[in-house]
């Protein structure tokens, strides 16, 4: 939705300069960081990040408001939740470590309706597992790297495809991208990219460019140059089923 509002704005400078923004709110999934610096130089207003779930009813986490301190990249701090970050033993982690995000508050909900296997796994010690991965700095303000299962495993090297994502946007022919695991005999998982192009580019300038700002394990061993990007019914994309979609290791 960001995207689309932005490459609207850059044809329509007259009427952004005439209709001015106080904030524009980004929440549920991580935006790249691109897209953030993209929206503030095109609309001239702070984009504000939250980090949200329907089993806290909505809102977990916020950057606050200008003047407060707003940190372009993360999701803010708890807002009326308790925020920490967890190992997969249950353990709660120092500032900085990275592990699952957790949260405590009354708006979180106590299960899942007719699903015990799943209140089994997403309830430890009165904490409620995201299924988010992520770290807590020294502020409280949380860095989201993606999520758990959709982080893609290359012979041990864990990648958050996020991180691709938005290495990909940063390629000016880019107007979308979506990083994904496919299936790999040796590695277990080896990473894949997809990408709707704005501009004329091929397959080796973009891998290329991952090569000049990703470590070599991150740089995607191919890239799927589509019309347009699959998504769900909510209008996500669909990250997990992306190699069955385009019929890669079958």
């Amino acid at each position: 939705m960001h995207q689309t509002i932005l490459a609207r704005a850059s044809r329509n400078t007259e009427i952004v300069k005439a209709n001015r923004f106080r904030f524009i709110r980004s929440s549920s999934a991580s935006l790249p960081p691109i897209i953030i610096e993209q929206l503030e130089a095109t609309l001239n207003a702070p984009v504000v990040e939250s980090y949200s779930m329907t089993e806290a009813s909505h809102l977990m986490t916020t950057n606050p408001l200008p003047p407060k301190v707003r940190k372009p990249g993360t999701v803010g701090y708890g807002f009326g939740v308790e925020v920490g970050i967890m190992d997969s033993e249950d353990n709660l982690l120092s500032l900085l470590s990275l592990g699952e995000v957790v949260v405590k508050a009354p708006n979180v909900i106590d299960g899942y309706e007719n699903n015990p296997q799943a209140n089994a796994t997403a309830f430890v010690n009165g904490w409620f597992r995201t299924g988010d991965q992520g770290t807590l700095d020294a502020d409280g303000y949380l860095r989201l790297t993606g999520r758990i299962k959709e982080l893609i495993n290359r012979g041990g090297e864990k990648i958050s495809p996020l991180e691709v994502d938005d290495v990909l946007l940063r390629h000016p022919a880019v107007a979308e991208a979506l990083a994904f695991a496919v299936p790999h005999k040796s590695l277990g998982e080896d990473i894949h990219a997809a990408v709707v192009l704005k501009a004329e580019a091929g397959e080796k300038e973009l891998l290329a460019h991952c090569s000049t700002m990703l470590a070599d394990f991150k740089v995607p061993k191919q890239v799927h140059i589509l019309d347009q990007l699959p998504r769900g019914a909510t209008g996500k994309l669909q990250r997990l089923t992306m190699a069955k979609l385009l019929n890669i290791g079958q």
